[in-house]
């Protein structure tokens, strides 16, 4: 399978996770969900763009009437680590419902904090979270996700949602980039 590279970049992938092991992991998160929301609707909130394969797939997954709705988060300004804003939430009409909050990685910890804090604000029914990833690092925060579907060391990973400079999303693995 051709991996595109990024212009003028030649980098090397190592497999970290292959999409056997993802589809195994989500049947199984897929089930658990199920038993803990009861055949009642479930909004997924996804956070764009990381997640939008593994939203994907996991509702492919779900035997439950599910509504989906996006926001959008960067810490991220002329390509450097910045403050970090939160789009979308305003206009979720989330009171009374249960929610999935769905992100690619949980590294600091930051962004999903602020996310799920935020929409704890609207009165959810109930207020969950998922991540495709969680890493090995010091977190900025106490929270801590619901679901992780795998743990994974400090590395830079790409595939399956996840970018290197907007490239890689598309893998079906997940992988390390050796820099």
């Amino acid at each position: 399978m051709q991996k595109k590279q990024p212009p003028g970049k030649e980098l090397q992938l190592q497999l970290l996770i292959d999409a056997d092991q993802i589809e195994e992991r989500l049947e199984r998160v897929a089930r658990q969900l199920e038993k803990n929301y009861d055949a009642q609707e479930l909004t997924i909130v996804m956070i764009m763009k990381g997640s939008f394969i593994l939203i994907a797939d996991l509702m492919r997954h779900l035997h439950l009437p599910v509504r989906l709705d996006p926001i959008y988060c960067s810490s991220y300004g002329n390509g450097r680590k910045g403050e970090l804003t939160v789009e979308g939430i305003d206009g979720l009409e989330i009171q009374g419902k249960n929610i999935l909050v769905v992100d690619d990685i949980f590294d600091t910890g930051e962004t999903l904090a602020e996310v799920v804090s935020q929409i704890e604000k609207k009165n959810p029914a109930s207020l969950k979270s998922l991540v495709l990833l969680s890493k090995d690092v010091p977190h900025n925060t106490d929270y801590r996700p619901d679901f992780a579907l795998f743990d994974i060391e400090d590395r830079f990973v790409v595939g399956y949602g996840l970018d290197y400079k907007e490239y890689y999303r598309g893998l079906p693995d997940i992988y390390a980039i050796e820099m």
